[in-house]
């Protein structure tokens, strides 16, 4: 296939292009590089810096690739802004960014691109859940802004495939952590992993603090009604993530996705605090990782926690990485590399 992935040179866009271009699909990735850098766009893909917002400019890469009698076939649409607790002090510029920004790149679908569209959603569309594990049924109370802008895009996309037949499929995700191993599970072989500018993430913040790139990391709000106060929360491997977009690429082609929007939750089906986080990174690297406890930010769900039952029997899905130690080791391999420990 020929295959569009925008933020192609982020995180998870870059590990899923990676992936593509492994299995001997063409990519393409498109990225404005406002909070990646060139250099994550895997070897051997086509790049392109653009803005999703620039029609003129996506639009001309799909009808020049049909002129060239190689259409796109899909496109896996990565970028966005994602951090909830920026989105509650500027909710406008996640609107802009988030939900604006993809209805242009959807217009420009619409207007000559391929009918296939997966969307890198989020488990923030739940906000606090009823039921957990969370069900793809549950009820959409996103509690920030970003999980807002990116349940109107689902809601766009529900409109688009009823109006204009666009198959598309929403993967809600939850924390995407640890570093994609190039041989496989196991091969211990890693060349890319999280990093963002700057960084908001835990695991990698925690991993900072054990390589004394911090002093401490900090837990925002410990009197949650959790088992320890602090915030539960379901990590999902990058590289299980990558899989997941493939196999909602193939479901595509099915009547189901004729007949309906597809939506998934992705996760392990397992939840950690953030204290169990820090005492797995405390396990993983042999080094202690001293505490400072802040107030609750704004926005956050005492639990998210997914159930992944319907992406597993529909598309036949399984994470390859369930267990929190299994994932911090690959992102600990990367983290040392990549600070040359």
């Amino acid at each position: 296939m020929k295959i569009m992935v925008t933020g192609g040179a982020g995180y998870v866009g870059g590990t899923t292009a990676a992936l593509l271009a492994q299995q001997g699909h063409q990519v393409t990735v498109v990225d404005n590089l406002c909070h990646s850098v060139s250099s994550g766009v895997p070897a051997g893909v086509e790049f392109v810096e653009a803005d999703i917002a620039d029609r003129a400019r996506i639009e001309g890469l799909f009808r020049d690739a049909t002129a060239a009698g190689a259409a796109f076939d899909g496109v896996l649409h990565f970028a966005a802004l994602i951090e909830a607790g920026e989105s509650m002090k500027h909710p406008e510029v996640y609107f802009r960014a988030n939900t604006s920004a993809t209805l242009a790149l959807l217009e420009s679908v619409l207007s000559c691109g391929p009918k296939r569209f997966v969307f890198s959603s989020t488990a923030a569309v739940y906000g606090e859940p009823e039921i957990i594990p969370i069900p793809e049924t549950a009820a959409l109370r996103p509690t920030n802004a970003y999980g807002e802008s990116k349940l109107l895009v689902e809601t766009m996309l529900g409109w688009f495939h009823r109006i204009h037949g666009l198959r598309s499929a929403s993967l809600r995700y939850f924390n995407v952590a640890g570093a994609p191993e190039v041989g496989g599970k196991g091969s211990g072989v890693i060349v890319a992993g999280e990093a963002h500018e700057p960084e908001s993430h835990l695991i990698p913040l925690v991993l900072d603090v054990a390589l004394g790139r911090r002093d401490a990391i900090k837990i925002f709000g410990d009197d949650y009604p959790t088992h320890d106060g602090t915030c539960v929360r379901d990590y999902v491997h990058v590289s299980d993530l990558a899989d997941a977009h493939l196999l909602a690429l193939e479901a595509l082609e099915t009547d189901r996705a004729a007949e309906q929007r597809l939506i998934y939750n992705l996760g392990n089906g397992a939840g950690f605090t953030v204290r169990e986080v820090i005492d797995s990174v405390r396990r993983v690297t042999g080094h202690p990782i001293p505490v400072e406890v802040l107030p609750r930010r704004a926005g956050d769900p005492a639990f998210l926690i997914a159930s992944s039952e319907k992406a597993i029997a529909e598309m036949g899905w399984k994470p390859n990485y369930p267990k929190i130690d299994e994932i911090i080791q690959t992102a600990w391999t990367w983290h040392q590399k990549r600070h040359g420990k």
